[in-house]
């Protein structure tokens, strides 16, 4: 029986066009029935027309059809495709320069930081409603393949407010095992690994080559500056804490207090251009796509010829559970003890297969403590996140926003709590869930150059600590 498969998001033609001709280059999912879904008609329809095009030039037998009502795309669905973008570059802008403004200097700004968190905070109530009509419309077992970010946040927010099957999907260890492959001059199909952590934190635990540990090999071409410059900060991240991490120097900037709290740290380790440390180098990038294309159909002239699939894990998932045929992939998960020192129910990122009976997460055990610790201060911010996005709590904001690394390296609590006040207004069109509410200011309290704190009762401890400081202090002077 064909299956019916809603693509929700599929305004956004490059992606949603390669994900459809993965799975039309896939034998047991060519006589699919799309329906695209999307709340940009003109997009929308671009796609189905592309869509159409590749099922006719390469005699498929799927059918394609679009629609602006999520619930008639979702309806009998056996999958759902999650690749939204709640407030397009409008409010990707105001995620990068209001931040700027205050100092927080992002480069991608879509997973952490200001950026991560409110974007998440857009994501979530639309995420909860797509998995409210599958509860109601879907199939029964049909699975959530999502694609948006913040993942982890989207994520950890899902697993707290619904039952339905989902995987959380981004391509960063398939392309990290490229870079691998080649410094270290192997096939990449003959790599063997293991990974454990979080979406963009997810660690190469093993990594092997025909039973050779690649790790020694890795660790001598990162202290030559060639391989070194290519990577700066995913590269001194692993020269400190041991092991290889799965995202970029351009992402990983943001997600520790290291690389971009300064313009010192951030000329000596984002210098290179674009998604190599760029200030704004994903909204720029964005942008620009956005003008090129403002005028004629980037898909009009795209080849429609099927020839093999793309990195991406979404038709292999599909295929697996519509064949019985297992397939392994990395999948972001709510933790049920996959990894048994980060918290439950936080997102993780481990091994995961798919077969005829859904998705099955696999254990990792404990990560190395330095690793887990790195995490830890990423889930924070994630956690906090999903409570406000999931219960419109103002003040949830301020506290995510807090615990960000970069940002707490960066400004006062005072200046977060403002930065978050002045996102918020700028961003109320798409954040339904804080209709009516706004963030409790806080005034900055002056002391006068004559004030003395006041005199309360020590207990005895303190009391004596108080009088040995104070003679320290005699002496000193």
């Amino acid at each position: 029986m064909a299956k019916k498969i809603a693509m929700i998001g599929a305004g956004s033609v490059v992606f949603c066009k390669t994900l459809m001709s993965d799975i039309l280059a896939t034998p047991a999912l060519a006589d699919s029935q799309f329906a695209l879904m999307s709340r940009t008609e003109p997009k929308l329809k671009r796609m189905e027309a592309f869509a159409r095009r590749m099922i006719q030039e390469n005699g498929l037998k799927a059918t394609v059809w679009s629609t602006l009502d999520r619930g008639a795309a979702i309806k009998d669905a056996d999958f759902v495709v999650v690749m939204i973008q709640v407030g397009g570059t409008e409010a990707f802008g105001i995620d990068y320069h209001v931040p700027l403004k205050y100092g927080v200097d992002q480069c991608i700004g879509d997973s952490l930081g200001p950026g991560g968190v409110f974007r998440g905070l857009r994501s979530t109530p639309v995420l909860t409603d797509i998995a409210r009509d599958m509860e109601r419309l879907a199939r029964p077992g049909a699975v959530m393949l999502q694609y948006a970010n913040p993942m982890a946040a989207n994520c950890l927010a899902l697993g707290r407010a619904t039952n339905v099957p989902f995987v959380g999907l981004c391509h960063g260890v398939q392309t990290t095992l490229d870079l691998i492959a080649g410094y270290c001059r192997v096939p990449k199909d003959e790599i063997r690994y293991v990974c454990g952590g979080i979406n963009h934190m997810d660690w190469f635990l093993k990594l092997e080559h025909n039973g050779r540990d690649l790790y020694p090999q890795l660790r001598e071409l990162f202290e030559k500056p060639e391989y070194y410059k290519n990577e700066k900060v995913r590269g001194e991240v692993f020269r400190h804490f041991g092991y290889f991490m799965t995202e970029s120097t351009g992402h990983l900037s943001e997600y520790v207090p290291w690389f971009r709290k300064n313009r010192k740290a951030l000329d000596l380790y984002c210098d290179e251009p674009a998604f190599g440390g760029e200030s704004g180098a994903y909204y720029h990038y964005s942008k620009a796509l956005e003008a090129k294309y403002a005028n004629h159909d980037p898909l009009e002239f795209e080849d429609a010829k099927i020839t093999r699939r793309s990195c991406e894990y979404c038709s292999y998932i599909m295929e697996a559970i519509v064949t019985g045929k297992p397939f392994g992939f990395m999948g972001n998960v709510p933790n049920r003890g996959y990894i048994t020192n980060l918290p439950d129910g936080a997102c993780v990122e481990v091994p995961t297969f798919a077969d005829a009976t859904g998705l099955h997460p696999t254990v990792i055990g404990d990560l190395p403590p330095q690793l887990a610790a790195a995490c830890q201060s990423n889930i924070n911010v994630q956690t906090l996140a999903a409570i406000a996005g999931l219960s419109g709590d103002t003040e949830a904001i301020v506290h995510a926003v807090a615990m960000d690394p970069l940002t707490s390296a960066v400004c006062t609590l005072k200046e977060i709590r403002d930065m978050c006040s002045e996102m918020l207004e700028a961003q109320r069109a798409w954040l339904p869930q804080f209709a009516g509410k706004t963030i409790r200011p806080t005034p900055t309290i002056s002391i006068p150059a004559d004030c003395q704190p006041v005199d309360v009762p020590l207990d005895p401890a303190l009391a004596i600590a108080k009088r040995f400081g104070e003679l320290i202090q005699r002496k000193t002077d």
